[in-house]
């Protein structure tokens, strides 16, 4: 098993290649010309890879394989991809779990801290009580295992693993880390493998949580261009509803000082396209819901549901009640607990239209 891997450094995606490599012995080498924002913005390269995105391998003999989690269950050997066909699916199921409950959760409460998006405090603490879910069905399934699946490392560990790495080194204190045991002795059992160590060099643990810096924002802002796109679209937005230009002043600040270089990795998240909000070109009601999210969190029910039914503006929302359509499938109560998790990490881009309450009710194979 051989290949090139086109990545920028420190690419956490590119890591679960990397130390499945590792294990396996496969022959995987780093394209060392390879310029993010250059290289993979070339004819060439898009004639392999059409999305133009990274982590992408290219095997010895000559097929193209992209996605991290895809390349490195091809670069992996069988005790990686689980022995039995009981283990494989285990494993898949992990690499769900990494993919669905904690990146998410991971991004919105890191990016912010190391100066990458902008700090909004609600996505951050509701990133933070996802995380905690998360952590806690992987802490009770680690309780008595020291590996995830089976009785060996294998892929379920190594890309959880990689998720979980930024948040271990930027936000997860000594304090935040303490409820989850399981998981920091396992995070630092995997960490501290030979085979991992090779590739993550130079990892110290998070002593104190990271905190949004504004000024490390706006030079981010400032070397990406994404200020400026941000600023064009508000002056746009502006323009339509004042019928006037919106002044440049703001502008003129941003290019006093020279922007650094950024690296490989900004780059690449600068890049990721900005998406328009479906909810602009429908009518705007009445009903704020972020004051009755702060009234439903901070006050009893004899307040918060008078103050509902006072404020709700039915003509232009409407109240659902829906019941899971396949309530057998649901034999483990955190397993239910991360789909409900994951639902709500998916419609998080509805927080300022939409409220629900979802319940639980049961126990393990009841």
């Amino acid at each position: 098993m051989a290949g090139t891997l086109y990545t920028y450094p420190e690419n956490f995606r590119a890591y679960k290649a990397l130390i499945a490599a590792q294990f396996s012995g496969a022959k995987v080498t780093v394209a060392s010309d390879f310029v993010f924002g250059q290289t993979n913005k070339s004819e060439a390269f898009l004639k392999k890879f059409p999305l133009g995105k990274v982590p992408a391998f290219e095997t010895a003999d000559g097929k193209f394989l992209t996605e991290s989690n895809a390349i490195a269950y091809y670069v992996a050997n069988e005790q990686l991809r689980g022995k039995t066909d009981l283990e494989k699916a285990e494993v898949l199921s992990f690499l769900s779990l990494a993919d669905n409950e904690l990146l998410p959760a991971v991004h919105a409460w890191v990016f912010p801290m190391i100066g990458i998006i902008q700090f909004q405090k609600n996505n951050v603490e509701r990133a933070k009580q996802d995380l905690k879910a998360a952590l806690g069905a992987l802490n009770a399934h680690l309780l008595h295992q020291t590996f995830l699946v089976g009785e060996r490392l294998t892929l379920a560990d190594i890309v959880v693993f990689a998720t979980l790495l930024s948040a271990y080194e930027n936000v997860l204190d000594p304090s935040f880390r303490a409820p989850f045991g399981s998981v920091t002795r396992w995070f630092t059992t995997v960490l501290n493998q030979p085979q991992v160590k090779a590739v993550v060099k130079n990892f110290t643990l998070c002593a104190k949580v990271a905190e949004f810096d504004a000024k490390k924002f706006a030079e981010f802002q400032a070397k990406t261009g994404a200020g400026q796109q941000q600023k064009e679209q508000q002056k746009e937005k502006k323009e339509k509803k004042e019928a006037k230009p919106a002044p440049a002043k703001k502008e003129k600040k941003a290019e006093a000082e020279p922007a650094e270089e950024m690296d490989a990795a900004e780059l690449a998240l600068a890049e990721e396209p900005k998406s328009k909000d479906p909810f602009d070109s429908l009518p705007k009601g009445t009903f704020n819901f972020d004051d009755f999210k702060r009234c439903y969190s901070n006050e009893d029910e004899a307040k918060s549901i008078p103050y509902f039914w006072e404020k709700f503006d039915p003509e232009n929302y409407s109240i659902w009640y829906g019941e899971y359509k396949y309530p057998e499938e649901l034999t483990k109560v955190f397993m239910s607990c991360n789909l409900i998790t994951g639902m709500f990490q998916r419609l998080d881009k509805m927080r300022k239209q939409a409220f629900a309450s979802v319940c639980l009710f049961g126990e393990d194979n009841a």
